[in-house]
């Protein structure tokens, strides 16, 4: 009797803490995944600031760490989030190459020393990293377009070359790859199991950096697959803008945009201060240490935690460091203000959502071939992309970013389809421009793909000047 009345007491204690416990959960004081649970649309992941996780005010340090992306636990994400009643059409993923080396050395001081072979004991480190080399190694005689077939197929020095992808740039495209697996493959089976090359459409521009990084991710997104399925095409301008690259307009407006960045420069005296007290460490001109661009080797020291390069007589600091990136921070800032780069944008981005959109049309009426898109591409690739979608409030491409167009077919409703947009796992669909306003006027979770081809199609040119309805005219109209 006695231990019957002792296991009531225990059975009504677990069942208070339970209902304590989802009461806590209800009014939001323990936080719930919304990886597991599936969240929401009311709690949909935005890009606007969080107020609970970010800094009140610009923090420069916060900032460069976003930028790193350095590989931790598995992210929260928005894709394949959709009504059951919608059916996945087709997937067209835009990345910006993962971790790399710095493209410039400060002059008169030692290269940080990064270890762009892949080891599997050394951090950051994926449970997939050991076969990614493995199939890498079998990959060597790969049909890809020239004169991608003459690139290593994976990092391998053991000091780090010039713009070199590193361990941590492959690591995160596998976890990419991966995350988009779970979802695309298995809960939305978006390819057929026996998927052929005519399934898939992948571009890359030529440098090893981002080739590497689009079969990191192929190999997390498809472990194992057939090198004879796999095909990529070189893309040799970073725009992507194929046979529709001379635009004398878009050239313009990138003038006035880079004539905006020197001006906003020289009002800087904090930034000439500092690269004056840099240029003295390092003992070289003014002149020649800002033309090495110092902030992008400083980022390589900042994002793998390796001291900033001292000279007899100093070191460079975090100090100069933070000066630096919240220049940047600002220059961004202004950038959206002025619209000289959103012009640059609009044309600059034409082509490859141009592409995109074709491709979209032909998924809706059944086509099923291209159904997984990847373009792995550069932050100059993104960055105008983003602008042109009206995305003025995402933040700089970080490395390995992700940017992610889904097509939707309503099954209830065959004939309609429609879009989504997400930036690094957040849905920024209704942040875009031609459907900012959508979900006050109907109730459904996503955006009609006519907005998008409308966009597309037309209006990106009337934002522009109103007289061009097409990309030549454009082009080459006024002021060109």
């Amino acid at each position: 009797m006695l231990h019957r009345s002792r296991f009531l007491v225990l059975l009504a204690l677990a069942g208070l803490l339970a209902f304590l416990s989802l009461s806590l959960q209800f009014f939001h004081l323990i936080p719930v995944s919304t990886a597991k649970t599936g969240g929401s649309s009311k709690s949909r992941k935005r890009i606007l600031p969080d107020p609970v996780t970010e800094p009140p005010t610009v923090d420069p340090v916060y900032e460069a760490l976003l930028y790193c992306n350095i590989p931790s636990v598995a992210e929260r994400s928005m894709e394949g989030h959709a009504p059951h009643h919608y059916k996945l059409v087709s997937v067209h993923v835009f990345i910006r190459h993962g971790d790399r080396y710095p493209l410039y050395a400060i002059p008169k001081t030692k290269r940080p020393e990064i270890d762009c072979t892949l080891v599997a004991s050394r951090k950051p480190y994926h449970p997939k990293l050991e076969a990614f080399v493995s199939h890498m190694s079998k990959g060597s005689g790969a049909s890809f377009e020239s004169p991608l077939n003459s690139l290593s197929l994976y990092p391998n020095h053991p000091l780090c070359e010039m713009g070199e992808l590193t361990q941590t740039g492959v690591v995160q495209h596998l976890q990419n790859g991966q995350l988009l697996r779970d979802i695309y493959l298995r809960k939305h089976k978006l390819l057929p199991n026996n998927w052929s090359s005519e399934h898939l459409y992948l571009e890359t521009t030529g440098k090893s950096r981002t080739l590497q990084s689009g079969l990191a991710l192929l190999y997390g997104f498809l472990p194992d697959f057939d090198w004879k399925k796999i095909y990529f095409k070189h893309q040799p301008s970073a725009l992507f803008c194929s046979g529709s690259c001379y635009c004398p307009l878009r050239n313009q407006y990138l003038e006035k945009e880079q004539r905006r960045q020197y001006l906003l420069r020289l009002k800087n005296n904090d930034l000439e201060r500092t690269y004056r007290e840099m240029a003295r460490i390092v003992d070289i001109p003014t002149k020649q240490l800002r033309a090495a661009n110092p902030i992008d080797s400083m980022l390589c020291h900042f994002c793998h935690n390796v001291s900033f390069p001292c000279s007899r007589s100093g070191c460079l600091g975090l100090e100069h460091f933070k000066v630096i990136k919240t220049h940047q921070i600002e220059d961004e800032r202004e950038r959206h203000e002025k619209l000289l780069y959103f012009g640059y944008s609009l044309l600059g981005a034409h082509p490859i959502l141009n592409q995109t959109v074709n491709r979209m049309q032909r998924a809706a009426t059944g086509w099923t071939d291209e159904l997984f898109t990847l373009y792995s591409a550069h932050d100059v690739t993104l960055s105008p992309v983003l602008s042109a979608l009206g995305l003025l409030e995402a933040r700089f491409p970080r490395f390995a970013a992700r940017l992610i167009f889904e097509l939707w077919q309503d099954r209830q409703k065959p004939s309609e389809h429609s879009v989504r947009i997400l930036y690094n796992g957040a849905d920024v669909t209704f942040h875009t421009s031609f459907c900012h306003d959508f979900h006050k006027r109907s109730p459904k979770p996503m955006c009609p793909l006519e907005n998008l081809v409308r966009f597309v199609k037309r209006d990106m040119f009337v934002a522009l000047d109103g007289s061009s309805t097409n990309y030549y005219d454009a082009c080459h109209g006024e002021g060109a």
